[in-house]
């Protein structure tokens, strides 16, 4: 990655604000509507939609910050319900379910980055709903063993995204698409780990690292 820094830095903008825009876009959408709007039933609801847009684009710039950023704040360690709520904004109102298998000890800032690289990989692909299971352990030597499993009736994982994520940096292109499951990759490189990747069934996948202690 250290040879297309810029190129990766770009893809992961492209993400951020190709997620951001759809809520910002409607927050600015309902600010006119607000300001032509007489009657006042539909002045309320424009004020709901205007609540919900902000609260998606806070919880999806509080994701991002903690998977992209360096998380300034925190430390080396960040607390576990940090990823948690982070989790649980991006799914929102999503018909998917999060099962939270982690204490409530903190975690290494590499760690959190792969669990919500992950994460935002799997949500993606749970388009018409599912169940995310998240879990992390400590190994003997202070590495850590990260295993995200998801169950649902289909799981719509982009292939350049599972090739990465299987195989390696450069087993596909990177795109805006696939730069979270490249900065997986890196992260757990750089803490001397190791990616997997499992197609248990057509309706369960398995995907994790192993991180080696310092």
């Amino acid at each position: 990655m250290s040879d297309d820094r810029v190129d990766f830095a770009s893809m992961l903008a492209s993400r951020l604000c190709h997620d951001l825009l759809s809520p910002v876009g409607a927050f600015a959408n309902g600010l006119e509507l607000l300001a032509d709007e007489k009657d006042p039933e539909m002045r309320a609801r424009c004020i709901e939609l205007l609540e919900q847009s902000a609260r998606t684009s806070a919880n999806k710039l509080k994701f991002f910050r903690l998977a992209f950023g360096s998380a300034g704040g925190f430390g080396e360690l960040v607390p576990a319900d940090e990823a948690k709520s982070a989790i649980q904004g991006i799914i929102g109102d999503r018909a998917i379910t999060l099962n939270w298998m982690i204490g409530t000890d903190p975690l290494p800032k590499p760690a959190v980055k792969i669990i919500l690289n992950l994460s935002l990989l799997l949500v993606d692909a749970l388009v018409r709903g599912g169940r995310l299971d998240v879990g992390c352990e400590n190994q003997a030597g202070g590495g850590i063993e990260i295993a995200l499993h998801v169950e649902a009736e289909r799981i719509f994982l982009d292939a350049e995204v599972e090739r990465i994520l299987a195989e390696g940096e450069g087993a596909s292109p990177m795109t805006s698409r696939t730069a979270p499951a490249v900065l997986v990759q890196a992260v757990a490189r750089q803490s001397e780990g190791t990616v997997m990747l499992a197609r248990e069934t057509p309706t369960s996948l398995l995907v994790g690292a192993v991180l080696k202690g310092r």
